[in-house]
C-alpha cells in the first residue's frame, strides 16, 4: 500500500507519496479538472493501490475528493485541519511549507486509523451548494444594509450612491429567493430529502430558511455517524481546559467544526425557547438549575436540537417534546 498526502490550496495541489515508508519528492499540480486527472494518473501508476489523505479546506478540496473517489485503486480520507495541525506538533516539525504539510498528511495517512471519505449523492451535493450560496448572499445583504444605514447617516452622501446601494439590496434579496426556491424544488424532487425536510420543519422554530442549510450540511454526512459525532462535527461539543490544580476554565463549545450548522441552528434555538414548551422548559432548567448564562443555555439547546434531529431522521419520526425535556413532577405536600 502506498500513502499520499495532498496539501490543497485555491490554485495548487502539492502531493507527497510515501512508498515503503520512504517519502518521495513533492510534486505540484493545478487545482483544476486537468490537474486532478494528472494527479490521478500519477497515483494510478503506483503498484499496490494508494491511500490519500487531505484536509477539509472549505470548497477547494471537494472536487478533488470526488475525482479521487471515482478512480480505481485509490482510497480517500478527508480530515479536520486541526487534526493534522496537532499531529505536526507531535512530530516536532519546525518548518511549515506546502511540501512539509503534504508529507505530514502522508505520515498521518500511514500511521493513523484510516477512515474512508464517503461521496454524497449528487442532489445532496447540489443542495449544500445552494444552501451555502444563500448563506453568502444573506451575509452580503446584511453588510450592504449596514453600509446603507451609514450612508444615510450623513447628508454628504450623494443621492446616486444611496439609490444604487438600495438597488443592490433588492438584487441580492431577489437572488436569495431564487436560490431558496430552487432548493425547495430540489428537495421535493427526492423523497428522502422531502421526508427529512418535513420532519425538520415540524419543530417549532425551524422554518424553511433554517431547514434548507441544515439539510444541505447534515444530509451529506455518513449514515453511520452517531449523534455525538454530529455534535462534534458542528463544533458544539464542550471544550475542557484544565492545567494542574490551579488553572481551570469553564467549559466552552469547541467551534472546531462546521460553522454553517451552528449558524443554521442558532435562530431556531432562540425561537424554540419562546414557542416550544418543552424546549423552553429545558432552556429555563439550564439557566435556573444549572447556572448557565443565557447564551450558554442557547448553545445547550442547539446541541440538544442536533441530538433530536439525529434521532428523528434516523427513526423517521416526528418531534416529540417529551423526549427533549420532561417537566419535573411537583412534590405533593
Amino acid at each position: 500500500m502506498n500513502y499520499a498526502g495532498i496539501d490543497v490550496s485555491h490554485k495548487e495541489l502539492v502531493i507527497v507519496v510515501s512508498v515503503k515508508g520512504k517519502a518521495h519528492k513533492a510534486k505540484t499540480f493545478e487545482n483544476t479538472a486537468f490537474g486532478h486527472k494528472a494527479l490521478i494518473q500519477l497515483l494510478s501508476k503506483l503498484k499496490g493501490g494508494s491511500r490519500v489523505c487531505m484536509e477539509a479546506t472549505g470548497v477547494y478540496h471537494f472536487d478533488l475528493a470526488v475525482a479521487l473517489s471515482r478512480a480505481e485503486g485509490i482510497e480517500v480520507m478527508v480530515i479536520n485541519p486541526k487534526a493534522s495541525h496537532n499531529f505536526a506538533k507531535v512530530l516536532m516539525k519546525r518548518s511549515k511549507t506546502d511540501a512539509v504539510d503534504a508529507e505530514i498528511l502522508a505520515v498521518y495517512c500511514e500511521r493513523m486509523p484510516f477512515e474512508a471519505w464517503q461521496r454524497p449523492a449528487d442532489e445532496r451535493i447540489a443542495l449544500r451548494a445552494l444552501a451555502r450560496r444563500i448563506a453568502a448572499l444573506t451575509k452580503l445583504k446584511t453588510q450592504t444594509k449596514n453600509q446603507l444605514h451609514a450612508l444615510k447617516a450623513t447628508e454628504e452622501t450623494p443621492l446616486l450612491v444611496i439609490e444604487y446601494t438600495e438597488e443592490l439590496i433588492k438584487v441580492v434579496d431577489k437572488q436569495i429567493q431564487v436560490h431558496r426556491d430552487s432548493a425547495r424544488q430540489l428537495i421535493q424532487q427526492h423523497d428522502e430529502l422531502a421526508e427529512a425536510f418535513a420532519l425538520m420543519t415540524g419543530i417549532k422554530g425551524i422554518a424553511v430558511a433554517s431547514a434548507v442549510p441544515l439539510l444541505g450540511e447534515l444530509m451529506i454526512l455518513p449514515k453511520d455517524m452517531s449523534a455525538k459525532q454530529w455534535v462534534a462535527y458542528a463544533g458544539l461539543d464542550p471544550r475542557q481546559f484544565e492545567s494542574g490544580r490551579s488553572v481551570t476554565k469553564k467549559p466552552r463549545i469547541s467551534k472546531a467544526g462546521n460553522k454553517f450548522v451552528r449558524r443554521a441552528l442558532y435562530m431556531p434555538a432562540l425561537v424554540a425557547t419562546c414557542h416550544e414548551p418543552h424546549i423552553k422548559g429545558y432552556y429555563t432548567h439550564m439557566i435556573q438549575d444549572n447556572g448557565l448564562k443565557k447564551i450558554q443555555a442557547v448553545c445547550a439547546v442547539m446541541r440538544k436540537l442536533l441530538h433530536a434531529l439525529h434521532g428523528m431522521l434516523k427513526a423517521k419520526k416526528e418531534f416529540d417534546g417529551t423526549r427533549f425535556y420532561t417537566f419535573p413532577v411537583e412534590a405533593k405536600s
